[in-house]
């Protein structure tokens, strides 16, 4: 056995050397990704897992460490034309924790270097937001700035005095004088000017920013500062690295302190005594990551003494005293296996993207919308695309990016389709909308919406048919189109939860009381894109019944007073559908009103044929007892005032379309000249 041991330990090592070497070629293709383009392929946590197991491979063969591992250095090298300056203190980068458990080694192997044992708590600690901005080193000579720097690789950074000048919570000059000064802290990108920048780059073609490090990276290498004061960047200082003409206080907190005093923006620091301390605070701040201003992918343990930093002292790429214990990923980057389209309760046409499983945040994303088909569009997400997928602080995931570079030859481009994926009914998109929507009112995607909509007080007005009934009767296959609900009977209702025999007895009432509705409220009921209360009501001033409504041509409806071309396309797009065809039929059947009331004479009157608008009080009049006593008249009552509007009824505490119509010349009536020509007699 131990000379199949010592063949086979020969073969480990080099499996292990051919993976070390995989995994520096990588993680140093993404920090030039991160660091210097400011445009990364993978998420932090994927580049934390190549990191952490380089790092794990590395300890356990020590000989396969060479000097330019990325394990031996910090950032990434300085490419662009901006000036390079040395740090005189390097810096480093922080470890990762991302459990409890891994800030407990952390402070375990802590204790060791300190020579210390016993209870915990003899190492005071300090925890604070980890930033996630972009790290710059500050001087300030005789108490004026004078450099800024990025932290590039550790050694080596990029001079950014100019734009740095720019921010506004950086101080030019310190509010007392001090010789010299070298401070370091995290640039940031605020996050609702962030959505608000994406959105304008997104509105001009341009592409938008994956998240905002990246935003502020790209704003803080600038050649132009002008470009760069445009955006609103901000920045947090954590560390006094170096001072003159004083000594250093005692603890990293006090440092916080007197750097407050000084004009700097502090990143906001608590003293914890145990890490039962530090777990709250972690814990709080999770909860609490979407109340900040920033963004925060974790927080930040230090040793507070600066005595106890220094004799913990540092490895090649980052100190002993600190670790950076970091929240969950929001991020991930994953492949687009399909996309589907779902159809909404409204019957809305939405495109979803079929991922391979993910894990963000403590939950797997396997499904996440595309939005609509411009969205589609403006991302061009195809099918076999690698994406970067986000888990915001309002759960629903969402694309953020395509990866262009992981593309494959084979991704397909999606199309969205002009029928129904449900019904097979079409789904046209009107001009100016996002959507393209189903227009079967029967739609097993958007029944339930079309029947609570059908049954509401302004439509049908069936009392007892709400949502959670609803939800039973469609659930449970006994409503599969609108007119089903008129075969409903008490026995079948009182077997429902909820429902026993009285409530069943009235809800069939309800219904049997519902076929008798006006012939306007019958046409809203039915849920047409576009016709609303107003609209169904001057369709059935027109059309003497259902019959002659379905057959109107295009023309014959665009000639109804308001009713436009597209109201008028959608009415023709609802009717041409044969299933529609079928809901009107068979409502007909089971005795539902399908006929205008009699009509008023407009032959005769002071507002026959007349357009009018209604505004201000009335006293004794409610607003809509006038308009029934205009439209008894002949008259056709607008909301809106144009100049198609032949009168302005005008009443007490008149808004300001007595000033519109009068600018229009609209004729103005007052209120008691409209009572006497309406008459008593037009009264409710």
């Amino acid at each position: 056995m131990e000379a199949a041991r010592r063949k086979q330990r020969p073969r480990a090592r080099q499996e292990a050397e051919a993976r070390a070497e995989e995994l520096r070629r990588q993680i140093w293709h993404h920090r030039k990704r991160y660091y210097v383009d400011a445009n990364p392929e993978i998420s932090d946590a994927e580049y934390d897992h190549l990191e952490r197991e380089l790092v794990e491979i590395e300890t356990a063969w020590p000989d396969l460490v060479v000097p330019d591992s990325p394990t031996q250095r910090v950032g990434s090298e300085v490419v662009g034309d901006l000036p390079t300056v040395r740090h005189a203190v390097p810096m480093l980068s922080l470890d990762n924790a991302a459990s409890s458990d891994e800030v407990r080694e952390w402070y375990d192997r802590l204790l060791r270097v300190l020579g210390t044992s016993g209870i915990e708590g003899q190492v005071p600690l300090a925890a604070e937001l980890k930033i996630d901005g972009v790290s710059v080193s500050l001087i300030y000579e005789n108490g004026s700035l004078t450099r800024g720097v990025t932290r590039g690789d550790g050694l080596l950074g990029e001079d950014v005095t100019f734009n740095i000048r720019t921010i506004p919570s950086v101080p030019l000059r310190l509010l007392r004088p001090v010789p010299f000064l070298e401070v370091r802290g995290e640039v940031y990108y605020p996050i609702a000017a962030f959505h608000e920048m994406n959105r304008r780059r997104e509105e001009a073609g341009e592409p938008p920013f994956a998240n905002p490090r990246n935003a502020a990276a790209g704003s803080i290498r600038m050649l132009d500062p002008k470009v760069t004061a445009q955006r609103p960047l901000d920045m947090l200082v954590w560390n006094l690295t170096r001072i003159g003409g004083a000594p250093i206080p005692g603890t990293h907190s006090a440092c916080l302190e007197l750097l407050g005093a000084l004009g700097f923006r502090v990143n906001p620091t608590r003293r914890c005594r145990t890490l039962h301390e530090v777990e709250a605070y972690y814990r709080e701040w999770q909860e609490k990551r979407d109340t900040l201003p920033f963004e925060a992918d974790g927080t930040v343990v230090k040793v507070d003494p600066i005595e106890l930093q220094e004799l913990a002292g540092s490895t090649a790429r980052a100190p002993r005293w600190a670790v950076a214990y970091k929240f969950p990923p929001r991020q991930a980057t994953t492949r687009v296996v399909d996309i589907q389209v779902n159809v909404t309760r409204s019957g809305a046409l939405t495109p979803v993207a079929i991922l391979e499983p993910v894990d963000i945040g403590g939950a797997t994303i396997s499904r996440c919308t595309l939005h609509n088909e411009d969205e589609l569009e403006r991302k061009d997400v195809r099918i076999g695309d690698r994406v970067l997928v986000e888990r915001g602080g309002d759960v629903i995931p969402k694309i953020v990016k395509v990866i262009p570079e992981a593309r494959p030859p084979d991704a397909m481009k999606f199309e969205m389709p002009r029928m129904c994926p449900v019904c097979g009914s079409a789904a046209p998109r009107p001009e100016g909308e996002v959507f393209a929507r189903c227009v079967n009112a029967s739609c097993p995607a958007r029944l339930k919406e079309s029947i609570l909509h059908f049954a509401q007080r302004e439509a049908m007005n069936i009392e007892g048919l709400g949502e959670a009934l609803v939800n039973q009767l469609v659930d449970k296959g006994l409503v599969k189109e609108i007119p089903d609900i008129y075969c409903l009977d008490a026995p079948t209702l009182a077997g429902l939860e909820r429902m026993g025999k009285k409530s069943a007895a009235n809800l069939v009432l309800e219904i049997e009381k519902s076929k008798a509705a006006p012939f306007e409220r019958v046409i809203y009921a039915l849920g047409i894109r576009f016709v609303g209360e107003r609209t169904a009501q001057l369709l059935a001033e027109e059309f003497p019944d259902m019959d002659h409504l379905s057959k109107a041509s295009k023309d014959e409806l665009e000639s109804v007073h308001e009713v436009g071309p597209r109201v008028a396309d959608a009415i023709r797009q609802f009717f041409d559908q044969p299933q529609n065809a079928r809901l009107v039929e068979r409502l007909q059947e089971a005795g539902v009103n399908m006929k205008a009331g009699d009509r008023p004479a407009l032959a005769a009157g002071p507002f026959a044929g007349k357009t009018v608008v209604v505004t201000g009080t009335i006293e004794g009049l409610s607003r809509d007892e006038i308009r029934t006593l205009l439209r008894r008249q002949g008259a056709r009552v607008s909301e809106s005032l144009s100049k198609k509007t032949d009168l302005l009824v005008c009443g007490r505490d008149a808004g300001s379309k007595l000033d519109k119509a009068r600018a229009l010349g609209v004729r103005i009536m007052q209120a008691e000249e409209f009572l006497s020509l309406a008459g008593a007699g037009g009264r409710t």
